[in-house]
C-alpha cells in the first residue's frame, strides 16, 4: 500500500514538473524573432493591454504584478519641436498630437508652455514627465516672487540640473526640451536645448525627434542665405518657415498632427497662437507605388539603360 502511495506521488510530482516546464517555454516564446514590432500573443504579456509593450522583450511572467520603479520607455509622446531666433526675438513651433504608441490619441495636447514673463519651453517626449516638469516650475513660481521675473537662462540652467539630476539617478525624465526667451534688460534673444541626458547646446534654430533630420535643415537654410544670420531674418519670414516646416512634418513624420501652435516671444510678451491648420495637398500620392513616383522611375530606368 505505501509502495502504490509513493509511486503515485513521484508519477504526481513528474507530471507537475513536466507542466511547468510547458509553461516555461510557453512563456519565454518569441512570437517575432528578429523585431520589435508588434505585440505578443502570449496572455502572459498584458492581457488587458495595459501599455503599449512593443520593443518590450524577454519579460517574465509576473512582469505586471511588480511595481513600477523607472520609466522603461515613454507611453503617451509627442513629437518635435523647432525654434529659431529672428530679429527682436525667437519663436517655437509644436503640433497637438499625444501618440499613446503608435496611435494618435490625444490632438488637443499644448506642448508651448510660457515660464515667467519671457520664456516659453517646447517639451517632446513623454507627455507625463513634461507634467511634473510644469508642477516643478509652477512650485518655484508660486514660492518665490523672483522666479516671476526670472530671466531665461536661469530657467534653462535650473531645468538642465533638473534632466542631469534624474539621469545621474538612473531614473531620466524622457524629455527633450526647447526653452526660447528674451532678455528684457540687455534685448538679447535665447534659444537652447537640453535633452534626457543633461546635454545642452544653443543655436540660432533647433529642432528636436525627427525635425533634426527633416526641419532643422530647412531652419538653417533661411538663416545661411542672410549676411547676418538671424539678425537680418524678420519675423514674418520666421513664422512661414516655421509653418512651411511643420507642415513638412506632417508629411514626412508619422507621430505628427496638422495642427500646431507658434509661440512668439519679443521684448513686449509671449504671445502663443491658437491652433493652426497649414493647408495640404495630396494629389500627388496618385502617382506613387510605394515610395517612388512612376514618372521618377520611369525617367530613371531610361537613364540606365
Amino acid at each position: 500500500m505505501f509502495e502504490e502511495c509513493g509511486s503515485g506521488a513521484i508519477l504526481l510530482s513528474r507530471v507537475i514538473d513536466l507542466q511547468k516546464h510547458q509553461h516555461h517555454r510557453q512563456s519565454i516564446m518569441d512570437h517575432f524573432p528578429g523585431t520589435s514590432w508588434g505585440k505578443p500573443r502570449d496572455e502572459s504579456f498584458d492581457p488587458y493591454a495595459t501599455f503599449p509593450l512593443s520593443g518590450a522583450k524577454n519579460l517574465n511572467k509576473n512582469s505586471f504584478n511588480d511595481d513600477v520603479q523607472h520609466t522603461q520607455q515613454p507611453i503617451v509622446t509627442g513629437t518635435s519641436v523647432l525654434g529659431i531666433k529672428y530679429k527682436g526675438g525667437v519663436m517655437l513651433a509644436a503640433d497637438m498630437l499625444a501618440s499613446y504608441g503608435s496611435l494618435s490619441r490625444f490632438k488637443d495636447i499644448r506642448r508651448l508652455v510660457p515660464v515667467g514673463e519671457h520664456t516659453v519651453i517646447g517639451a517632446g517626449g513623454d507627455l507625463s514627465d513634461f507634467q511634473y516638469i510644469q508642477k516643478v516650475l509652477e512650485a518655484r513660481i508660486s514660492i518665490s516672487r523672483r522666479w516671476a521675473h526670472i530671466k531665461d537662462v536661469t530657467i534653462f540652467e535650473y531645468l538642465a540640473r533638473i534632466m542631469y539630476n534624474r539621469r545621474t539617478k538612473g531614473n531620466p525624465l524622457w524629455n527633450s526640451f526647447v526653452v526660447g526667451g528674451i532678455d528684457k534688460s540687455t534685448q538679447e534673444v535665447f534659444l537652447s536645448y537640453v535633452d534626457l541626458i543633461g546635454t545642452t547646446y544653443s543655436a540660432p534654430s533647433i529642432a528636436t525627434g525627427y525635425g533634426s533630420y527633416i526641419a532643422q535643415p530647412l531652419l538653417r537654410k533661411v538663416l545661411d542665405d542672410l549676411p547676418n544670420g538671424h539678425l537680418d531674418l524678420e519675423a514674418d519670414v520666421a513664422r512661414r518657415t516655421l509653418e512651411e516646416s511643420m507642415k513638412v512634418l506632417f508629411y514626412r513624420d508619422a507621430r505628427s498632427l496638422n495642427k500646431f501652435q507658434i509661440a512668439n516671444i519679443t521684448i513686449d510678451g509671449i504671445e502663443i497662437s491658437e491652433p493652426i491648420t497649414a493647408p495640404t495637398e495630396w494629389a500627388f500620392a496618385e502617382g506613387l507605388r510605394g515610395s517612388v513616383s512612376q514618372t521618377y522611375k520611369t525617367q530613371f530606368i531610361q537613364t540606365i539603360r
